[in-house]
């Protein structure tokens, strides 16, 4: 029974399941999110609006700070509206590259091959841009944590939309305040990330990379035997 001032409990909805199945589950996702890589060129035909407001949706579960949900999610499919973003955004990066950007990450992004370019924020049939709230309706409506949040979000979302068999780029113009401009978003909505979705182009190629080792991020931290 919930105490004076909390707010009321139900029983957790939880399907428990035996170790050998829990490794199955863990491996098979595993090998799934393995195959997930960051695409920057896709296909023009669409995708079911269904599917992307459900992948949103589950986006929208993730846990966050006092459950303030600090997110705002605009999935923008207007061909007029994605060639704003890609204006501005291109008008940024072009900025950004020539005059920002420190050699070292010039040095670092070259064998990605990225430029200013940003055709695919056309090409994709959608854009989910996300926005973190930095307080509610008002300000007085305090936010927790709202970067871990949103972040966590974007992780859901990222999986789901993999899941779901759908390409996507995270992608984050220097400077993004553009994106609020350009989608009536108010003042206390800062745009966090820029997600174009899709379907890879045929033939469409991926850098040749690896990701770490379990043995290079992985830490197992034992308590120290008796009289160490």
């Amino acid at each position: 029974m919930a105490g004076p001032g909390h707010p009321p409990m139900k029983p957790l909805d939880f399907v428990a399941v035996g170790p050998t199945e829990m490794a199955a589950r863990a491996r098979q996702f595993l090998a799934e999110i393995r195959r997930r890589r960051s695409v920057r060129h896709f296909s023009p035909r669409p995708v079911p609006r269904q599917v992307l407001e459900d992948c949103i949706a589950a986006a929208a579960s993730a846990p966050s700070g006092a459950n303030k949900q600090p997110w705002t999610f605009v999935l923008v499919t207007d061909p007029e509206v994605k060639q704003r973003i890609r204006v501005a955004a291109e008008k940024e990066e072009q900025s950004f590259y020539r005059d920002r950007a420190p050699e070292r990450w010039l040095t670092d992004l070259k064998p990605f091959g990225t430029d200013w370019r940003k055709p695919f924020l056309e090409t994709a049939p959608a854009l989910i841009v996300v926005f973190a709230q930095k307080h509610g309706e008002t300000a007085a409506e305090q936010h927790y944590y709202v970067n871990e949040s949103v972040g966590i979000a974007v992780g859901f979302l990222l999986a789901a939309l993999h899941h779901a068999g759908l390409a996507t780029l995270t992608h984050t113009p220097s400077p993004m305040s553009f994106l609020r401009y350009v989608l009536d978003r108010p003042a206390s909505e800062r745009a966090f990330m820029l997600i174009p979705v899709g379907l890879p182009a045929d033939g469409c190629q991926v850098p040749d990379i690896n990701k770490k080792s379990p043995a290079d991020f992985l830490v197992h931290r034992r308590a120290k035997s008796q009289g160490a």
